[in-house]
């Protein structure tokens, strides 16, 4: 039988066992095969992967020193280094050529080289997508793809775990880092306060993607390799010119999506770490969940966008609805709170029950285990979660992200999420106090609408609310026990 051979697949090299580099090499057991085989046997080669890296940058004046810095103080470095500079009106590409050129390393007695080239390609419509593509057309021949933003700094063994990992299980079509934030840099109450929070998020998220059988819904950009091989099955089955598409405010996720379609398992790094860029105010931060809010979205369903494919019961989408649902429930039972406790005092009819001290005692407890999680953990992480306030504060901002991108996504407002995002990063735009005055104006009415009901309207109205919060507020404390008592066997984050 001949073996059929896909268009655009690279099937000369489907035998190949790819090794790690600085690896002892694992026994050959192709001597094992019976001579009548001995044409298969000669076929299964064995030899040192090759990884190119790709770093779009865009206005990353501040960063872009640090981010090669890290990449070449790695134990393994990466064969050849792609800076993809688009879109920018500062001196990122000044900077970035200072580092142009070739490398040396020596790391335990074996030299490593590495190229550093820098790419300004000028106005690119497509932005960060464009410049992704760009550097995977520059990267073809190599095994692996290492995407890392233009703002994320890796811990010195981040390329070498990724790596090892790799090559160790052939279906891994994209393996991504476990992402936290560098918060020694940070200066400023406010700026700590939302770098706090945003360790918190992204610890919780990185836990429950490691305890999930480290399927990774989302391979972040920030810092995740690629399977070549698995780029190009995607790009075939989907009739793709290149990997990285602008159907969705979210490229990563709908990568993810399609890799995991064409066959390929997407998963997060046990052990390589990488610090992502922090959103050090209000506006910045507001702009960047926003879009991330409405990307996932729009992957669950048609949005603004015909041509994006919705697929409610993908598997790598179950995590969002879970998201999804988890925040309804959490501005559900805090907006009914705070109605339900008014209503009830504006007619003295609030009595203090004990009971309610338990679900904010159950989630600073789950906080505080988030917090023991992490790898690089201080004062100030466990200070966060056992003050319960500012988390609280924290859950609040994120709810107003949550409804911002649900409010575009159902009046189908058509709106560049990437340039709202790129603006607010620059101090522009006042989107981000919207939530809050939204939720003020929402107060004031209610408070109104209940000023002008009778006594028994309102009796009523509180013998209803109580008991559908207490049912609400009880499944919520359900959900946050199980996550306190899961096992975590042994991840950090």
């Amino acid at each position: 039988m001949t073996e059929l051979v896909v268009p655009g697949m690279r099937r000369a090299t489907d035998r190949i066992q790819l090794l790690a580099r600085g690896t002892v090499v694992p026994p050959d057991v192709s001597s094992l095969v019976p001579d009548e085989w001995a044409d298969l046997r000669g076929g299964n080669e064995r030899r040192t992967a090759t990884i190119s890296c790709i770093v779009p940058a865009y206005n990353e004046e501040g960063t872009i020193a640090a981010v090669l810095t890290s990449l070449l103080a790695q134990t393994r470095l990466p064969d050849v280094i792609h800076v993809i500079i688009n879109n920018t009106d500062d001196d990122t590409p000044e900077i970035a050529r200072t580092f142009e050129g070739a490398h040396e390393r020596v790391v335990k007695g074996e030299l490593f080289r590495t190229v550093v080239h820098v790419h300004d390609i000028g106005e690119n419509p497509d932005k960060k997508v464009g410049a992704l593509n760009i550097g995977y057309h520059l990267s073809r021949g190599y095994d692996y793809i290492l995407g890392v933003d233009g703002d994320t700094t890796l811990d010195r063994r981040c390329v070498e775990w990724l790596e090892k990992e790799m090559v160790t299980d052939p279906r891994i079509g994209g393996l991504s880092a476990v992402y936290s934030f560098d918060k020694t840099k940070v200066h400023g109450a406010m700026a700590k306060f939302l770098v706090a929070g945003q360790r918190a998020q992204f610890a919780g998220f990185n836990m429950d993607n490691l305890v999930r059988g480290r399927n990774m819904a989302v391979l972040g950009g920030q810092c995740s390799l690629f399977s070549v091989r698995a780029l190009e099955t995607v790009m075939y089955r989907h009739h793709q010119s290149a990997p990285w598409v602008r159907d969705s405010e979210v490229e990563d996720s709908k990568l993810s999506l399609q890799i995991k379609d064409a066959g390929f398992n997407t998963k997060i790094s046990a052990r390589a770490r990488a610090f992502v860029g922090p959103m050090t105010d209000l506006r910045a931060l507001h702009g960047q969940q926003v879009k991330w809010n409405f990307g996932g979205i729009d992957l669950l369903w048609p949005g603004q966008r015909g041509d994006n494919k919705g697929q409610p019961l993908h598997p790598n989408l179950r995590l969002r609805w879970y998201e999804n649902i988890s925040m309804l429930f959490n501005i559900s039972s805090r907006m009914a709170f705070l109605l339900l406790l008014a209503a009830a005092l504006s007619i003295d009819a609030f009595v203090f029950n004990p009971v309610w001290l338990i679900p904010p005692a159950v989630a600073t407890l789950l906080n505080l285990r988030i917090a023991a999680s992490m790898h690089d953990k201080s004062a100030s992480d466990i200070f966060y979660a056992l003050l319960m306030a500012p988390a609280e504060l924290y859950m609040w901002i994120r709810m107003g992200h949550f409804v911002s991108a649900w409010v575009q996504f159902l009046a189908r407002v058509e709106k560049d999420n990437w340039a709202a995002q790129a603006a607010a990063e620059r101090g522009r735009g006042s989107a981000y106090v919207m939530p809050a005055l939204c939720a003020a104006a929402t107060f004031a009415v209610l408070i109104f609408a209940w000023s002008q009901q009778g006594v028994g309207v309102q009796s009523a109205i509180l013998s209803i609310g109580w008991p559908v919060l207490y049912l609400v507020t009880v499944l919520q404390t359900i959900f946050m026990l199980k996550k306190l008592v899961r096992r975590q066997r042994g991840f950090t984050v």
